[in-house]
């Protein structure tokens, strides 16, 4: 069941040293490419990066938050495409969402990274020390990047007696 899966699914930002195999990214990818969109337009794009140089360099993408992506054997950016869609940020993060959950239901690890509107530990834009890493056009916006791998550890999943009904109203707020 999706709430199951929904209650366990937390970030992990520690990971093991096995690789997550192509099938497993191939999989991952069609559950982001299944998202749903705003007018079916799909204003994204993903980079799937495994070189761990590379991913090394990502890891100083952000000022705090993203040191630990060094660890990872994977990542994925989800880049929106503004030109496209006026709504690229909702449908790209709609997106990352459906591979937090994939990797989560294929016993993966995995943490979003927020990339844009954020500083890189060098104080410049995170989205443009992205782009320059892995020569992303300028028409592109970089939303975030996923962080994968088997994880090094499990969570206790997340308790239903901890969810905040008082946030919720019906018909009218009160």
């Amino acid at each position: 069941m999706l709430r199951d899966l929904l209650q366990q699914r937390r970030s992990i930002r520690s990971f093991t040293d096995a690789p997550v195999s192509k099938e497993t990214i191939d999989i991952l990818l069609q559950c982001a490419l299944l998202s749903p969109s705003s007018r079916s337009i799909r204003p994204w794009e993903f980079i799937v990066v495994d070189e761990p140089e590379l991913i090394r360099k990502l890891s100083r993408a952000k000022e705090h938050g993203s040191a630990f992506m060094a660890g990872a054997p994977a990542a994925i950016v989800v880049a929106g495409l503004p030109e496209v869609s006026d709504v690229w940020i909702e449908d790209s993060a709609i997106a990352a969402s459906n591979l937090l959950l994939a990797a989560e239901d294929l016993g993966l690890g995995a943490c979003w990274i927020q990339i844009r509107l954020r500083t890189s530990a060098d104080g410049g834009s995170s989205e443009e020390y992205v782009r320059e890493t892995l020569n992303i056009p300028a028409s592109r916006s970089v939303e975030a990047v996923i962080a994968l791998g088997h994880p090094n550890q499990r969570m206790s999943q997340c308790s239903l007696d901890n969810l905040e009904w008082q946030k919720v109203s019906y018909n009218r707020r009160p």
